[in-house]
């Protein structure tokens, strides 16, 4: 059976109370007390029961992540940097993954507050309906939205500068002398999909008409990008580049290209958003906009870490961090 925290108090002579701030460095306990309740608990191999410290001190020391998809490598390293964060504060992490199902992404944050978790993370994939935003506002914990513009009433947010990556992927393409663009994009309500589009029309208006954009809507992983990708050569055979809304996407899309007998960027320039690691390891590498994914977990935790420390000054919190492009093989100038 499990060594109990009565059980250490028992064969070291003390009480459970005495024995529970020996064992955490609370005060009130004589140093040889303490070393007597040690050397127990270490000889015993005892292991604290976290459920129950939580449940007396309302702090459970964990904090949940909710991603879409953890296929996405953009999640992973989302997750390492979350992660690091919470280790070096002495906190566990919990993920959670929903498949882009925003039923699963509902149950798993009422089942992390079941849990009693210190705060959550989640990566919205759908447009948050009123009565979900209530119930997030409503809850005990603090919540950070990951890759949601601002605009979501009493919730904090950490994204990439989806606009400013839109607008650099656009001026980018049209610099190099395209003029026939295709968007490979997932569903309009996808927020941050619908700003990197936005900024990539204002790219495209720059050029006063002389841009031509085709925006093609897909499911947004590497089935997606190479369905959409086969779309966009049938109806399209004068299209020369193509902005990817994220780089799995792109890698379908270089697939499907491929498989036309085409090639990138002889024939079809891609650039892709996100920055994996993958992006530099196929071939071509991948031209893309670069946000710093680990920083992105790194600063949702930040944030829930002050709100958890000052609940009652949660007042939201806004992070924007900066994109930049990667120029890599798999565009070219006309």
């Amino acid at each position: 059976m499990a060594i109990t925290l009565r059980d250490i108090a028992l064969e070291a002579g003390v009480d459970p109370a005495t024995a529970s701030r020996a064992l955490t460095g609370n005060y009130g306990v004589r140093a040889a007390t303490r070393e007597k309740v040690l050397a127990v608990a270490a000889r015993l191999k005892y292991i604290p029961n976290k459920v129950a410290r939580g449940l007396a001190t309302g702090q459970s020391r964990t904090l949940g992540l909710v991603v879409s998809d953890i296929r996405n490598p953009f999640f992973s390293e989302v997750a390492r940097g979350a992660e690091d964060a919470a280790y070096k504060a002495g906190y566990d992490l919990l993920l959670c993954n929903t498949d882009l199902n925003p039923s699963k992404q509902i149950h798993y944050f009422r089942s992390l507050l079941a849990k009693r978790v210190d705060g959550i993370i989640m990566n919205s994939v759908a447009t948050l309906d009123r009565s979900f935003q209530e119930e997030l506002g409503r809850c005990d914990v603090p919540v950070v939205l990951l890759n949601r513009p601002s605009g979501t009433s009493g919730l904090s947010t950490v994204t990439a500068d989806n606009f400013e990556g839109g607008w650099i992927a656009g001026s980018y393409l049209i610099r190099l002398g395209h003029r026939v663009i295709g968007q490979l994009t997932g569903p309009s309500a996808h927020r941050n999909f619908s700003e990197r589009s936005k900024g990539f029309l204002k790219a495209s208006q720059a050029a006063c008409g002389k841009v031509t954009s085709i925006v093609i809507r897909g499911d947004y992983n590497s089935q997606g990008g190479y369905e959409m990708m086969k779309e966009l050569l049938t109806g399209h055979n004068d299209v020369t580049a193509v902005f990817a809304c994220n780089d799995v996407v792109a890698f379908g899309a270089i697939r499907a290209v491929l498989e036309r007998g085409l090639r990138v960027p002889d024939d079809v320039s891609i650039i892709g958003f996100d920055d994996v690691e993958m992006a530099s390891l196929i071939r071509p590498p991948l031209t893309t906009i670069h946000q710093p994914k680990y920083e992105v977990g790194q600063a949702a935790v930040d944030i829930l870490l002050r709100h958890a420390e000052h609940p009652n000054s949660r007042s939201p919190e806004r992070r924007i961090l900066g994109v930049k492009l990667i120029e890599r093989e798999s565009c070219r100038a006309l």
